[in-house]
């Protein structure tokens, strides 16, 4: 057996503590040491030595035991001599042996250390427990640091010698597609400073008990807030400000916007220096002076002539706390809405919003001592509703709408705020062409000129046109009518705007979902010389061939706006002549899903669609005239779409910003069914109800439509080169509801193929003229002819056989049809057809342009008769 593993000896004479007891009785009289405290190596186990005694304790060799007192003393035996002792001590050293431990040289070495960790002389868990000196230590050093840090970035950081570009505020600069400026427009006309003294005590106190309400004791920053706001951005959450006053006054003045770690650095030292620098009164004047109300207005007085007309000093405790509340976000705080950047910020939730956070602010300002109780009841009793908005200067006439259209597109495209872009230096191009602009400008003053006379007829009043132009193979908007422009009260952009239903200008969707898609009986495409029953009052059926029942149960009967007995006729005639019914069966034939598919893919948005429903296939849907004309341009460009756009380049300062290259081009739908859509449509202008459109004098399609009561009339049409929208409806300036147009002009009822027609032609004529006239290309035959059910077979004869194929050339008669009684008030159309029998005919005498509007019930938000501005807009969710 090896020597290290034998099993040693017991020791004689009673063992260790026999030893011991014998070393207190020695000659040298010395008390014996504690076990492991001596040098002796009989302590040291494993060491093989002598005890005290003299006696062998054959642990270990001496030459062993030698080592080992050499490793623990740094290679010698020194020892030295205790005071008053005879005898020499060996230096301390911990336990060893096997499993005890690392031995005399290890304890040694873990004193010498600088941070005692593992801890010397514990074991277990204790050896890992760090020790109060250690841990006090690391906290005294980590708070040194900390503050150590704070100084040199105090030191380092300094208060800029000028404002930045924010606080000194741009003009934006518009140009049209050619290069050539269109207007300067921005916060650099907006803004004017005041001094402390003229700023109300209201707006100064309404602002320190929103945001600040230890302004006047603070030093300036919020330790809190901005370690909240640090953790925030960390973790990749929403950023948050949590800053004071002034700290949004130094970001204000002195620095950009932007949510970074290095930003919230700067802000807090540059805080602290200008704290120490500025008395609270110039701070608090800096922070009014420099902040974004909204509308394009920075500092409380831009902002008081904006929203009231009047100098800041005249503002009253009601009106500082409603602008104090703008402080919070005037996107969704001002009165007025903004729902061309977010849906949710439209003018109903913005009131609503509005109204909470004003009453909140005089709560506050009374609860905090600003406001005497007289003084609180007086503000809080009525709600100081602001003035509408205004036109700035050099946006009037169309102009306002054009830079309204482009700005949300940037906004839209971009990672610029609003906020951002109002404070300027930004430089847009356009697509917009003056020329087309003005020529559409002029087509809908000329119309209105001959056919509206709003002081003589009340019915002529409130009667508004919305217009678009598109680049078919581009998306490019080249031209738009919004209204009669901001300068005459006018704000709302009627070329982007929602809530007006397209009528029967929705039909070609639905024939090309046929030709695409075919119906439920057939096994491929539908031929448009299908035949399907044009007759009035008809009962819809369902796949199965049930009947669609109503909510009381009885049959739904789909009306044509004339009782003309049309009987079976091919979908080429029903489009010809807009009859009702059979496009209402052809979609439920289709699926109205895949007819809101082919739309979609068209161009139009998901937030503008209706309620799938049979009503559908007839435009309850709410499409913007932009999107109306860029869908039909996918129809002229043979079902190449590409995405309405209205601006080609951004600069700031004179540096390019990304994301504003050309919309990516898309097949959405095949050549063919594209090319026969346009072959049908270009029928309608030959022989049906856009005739009036032959003025033109060169090859176009185009349809018309017209809503339930007149409430709206639309034409959609197109050549190679261009396709254009033209809406007109009738608004009550106060609700936004759509208004009857029977009796405008003096004519019982307004239809698409009537004043939108006309518009468009004399817009068309302008805008194309010296161009070549392309035509279109040839369609192709498609599908085969499948006849709905119930259609008599063979093809059954007709009461009136009306031409089933365009004419070579523009035909100089159209097609006769018979005429009918003006519908009486109670004729009016609901979702679920009408109760009586009567209707009139489409203007020229054609057979029901009329879409029914659905029932209350069955209305989605997008289908009703009230206009909005925010969910058929050309850029998505909101309008713009």
């Amino acid at each position: 057996m090896s020597e290290h593993r034998r099993k040693p000896p017991q020791p004689q004479g009673g063992g260790r503590a026999a030893a011991r007891r014998g070393q207190s009785g020695s000659s040298s009289g010395r008390r014996a040491a504690p076990r492991g405290a001596t040098g002796s190596p009989s302590e040291s186990y494993g060491s093989g030595s002598y005890d005290s005694g003299g006696e062998e304790r054959p642990y270990g060799g001496r030459a062993e035991a030698r080592r080992a007192a050499q490793r623990g003393t740094g290679g010698g035996r020194r020892r030295a001599a205790e005071p008053g002792r005879g005898g020499r001590r060996a230096a301390p050293v911990g336990p060893t042996g096997p499993g005890r431990g690392r031995g005399r040289a290890a304890a040694v070495s873990d004193r010498k250390r600088l941070i005692d960790y593992p801890r010397a002389g514990k074991y277990g868990w204790q050896r890992w427990l760090p020790s109060w000196k250690l841990v006090s230590g690391l906290c005294i050093g980590f708070f040194g640091s900390l503050v150590a840090v704070a100084g040199i970035g105090y030191a380092m950081v300094g208060v800029p010698n000028e404002e930045n570009a924010a606080a000194r505020s741009q003009n934006n600069v518009y140009y049209w597609s050619n290069g050539k400026q269109m207007v300067a427009t921005g916060s650099g006309q907006n803004r004017q400073n005041v001094t402390i003294d003229r700023i109300p005590k209201a707006m100064q106190q309404a602002v320190i008990s929103a945001e600040n309400k230890t302004f006047y004791q603070d030093s300036g920053v919020d330790p809190m807030g901005i370690a909240r706001a640090l953790a925030n951005m960390a973790r990749g959450a929403d950023t948050q400000g949590g800053s004071t006053i002034t700290q949004q006054f130094v970001k204000n003045t002195y620095l950009s916007q932007e949510q970074t770690v290095s930003r919230k650095f700067k802000e807090m030292f540059i805080s602290i220096k200008v704290g120490t620098k500025l008395t609270k009164d110039e701070i608090l004047q800096g922070y009014l002076n420099t902040s974004y109300y909204g509308r394009g207005a920075y500092g409380i007085q831009a902002a008081a002539q904006t929203y009231y007309g009047k100098d800041a000093y005249e503002l009253t405790p009601s009106e500082c706390a409603f602008l104090a509340a703008l402080l919070k976000g005037p996107t969704y705080y001002d009165p007025a809405g903004n729902e061309s950047l977010d849906t949710s910020a439209n003018a109903k939730d913005n009131l609503k919003r509005s109204k909470v956070r004003w009453s909140w602010i005089l709560q506050q300002m009374h609860k905090d001592k600003k406001l005497t109780d007289t003084k609180y009841q007086e503000a809080i009793k009525r709600y100081p509703m602001p003035q509408g908005r205004k036109a700035t200067k050099g946006m009037s006439g169309q102009i306002s709408y054009l830079v309204d259209t482009a700005k949300k597109y940037v906004l839209n495209h971009s990672n610029i705020t609003e906020r951002e872009f109002d404070q300027g230096g930004y430089q847009i191009k356009t697509t917009f062409e003056k020329d087309k602009v003005e020529a559409l400008a002029q087509a809908v003053k000329k119309v209105e000129k001959e056919k509206l006379q709003p002081e003589k007829r009340e019915l002529d009043k409130h009667v508004q046109f919305g217009a678009a132009s598109v680049k078919p193979k581009d998306g490019a908007i080249v031209a738009l009518y919004g209204g009669a422009g901001y300068e005459k009260g006018h704000f709302n952009n009627n070329a982007d705007t929602s809530g007006v239903p397209v009528g029967s200008t929705w039909k070609p969707f639905v024939l090309a979902a046929a030709m695409e898609h075919g119906t439920y009986r057939s096994d491929g495409p539908l031929s448009p010389l299908s035949k399907y029953n044009g007759n009035d009052r008809l009962k819809v059926r369902n796949n199965d061939g049930s009947y669609v029942m109503k909510k009381d149960n009885t049959p739904f009967f789909q009306k044509n706006e004339s009782d003309r007995p049309w009987g079976y006729i091919t979908l080429r005639k029903a489009m010809e002549q807009s009859v009702n019914t059979p496009f209402v069966q052809l979609g439920m034939d289709v699926g109205m899903r895949n007819v809101r598919d082919v739309a979609e893919k068209s161009g139009i948005l998901d937030a503008s669609f209706a309620t799938l429903n049979p009503s559908f296939a007839l435009g309850t849907s709410t499409p913007s005239a932009i999107r109306m004309a860029d869908a039909y341009a996918t129809f002229a460009a043979a079902g190449k779409q590409a995405a309405p756009y209205s601006v080609t380049s951004v600069k700031f300062n004179g540096r390019e910003v990304e994301g504003f290259d050309k919309p990516r081009i898309t097949q959405a739908m095949p050549e063919n069914v594209a090319n026969n859509v346009t072959n049908v449509l270009e029928n309608v202008i030959q022989n049906g109800t856009g005739k009036n459109a032959l003025a033109l004098g060169r090859t176009a399609a185009g349809k018309t439509g017209t809503t339930d009561e007149n409430k709206s009339a639309w034409f959609v049409g197109y050549t190679q080169q261009l396709s254009t929208s033209v809406a007109m409806f009738r608004e009550d300036p106060k609700s936004a509801k759509l208004l009857s147009m029977n009796g405008t002009a003096g004519e019982p009822s307004i239809h698409g193929g009537d004043t939108p027609t006309e518009v468009w032609t004399e817009y068309m004529k302008a805008a194309l003229k010296g161009k070549p006239d392309p035509g279109f290309p040839e369609a192709e035959k498609i599908g085969e002819i499948q006849d709905a059910l119930g259609a008599p077979s063979p093809t059954p004869t007709p009461s009136i056989t009306p031409s089933e194929t365009p004419s070579s050339s523009p035909s100089a008669t159209p097609s006769e049809t018979p005429t009918s009684p003006s519908p009486s008030p109670s004729d009016t159309c609901g979702f679920f057809g009408c109760e009586n029998d009567g209707g009139t005919e489409n203007g020229g005498g054609t057979g029901g342009d009329v879409t029914p509007s659905p029932l209350p019930s069955d209305t989605s938000e997008t289908g009703g008769n009230t206009r909005g501005n925010g969910n058929g807009g050309i850029f998505g969710g909101p309008a713009g």
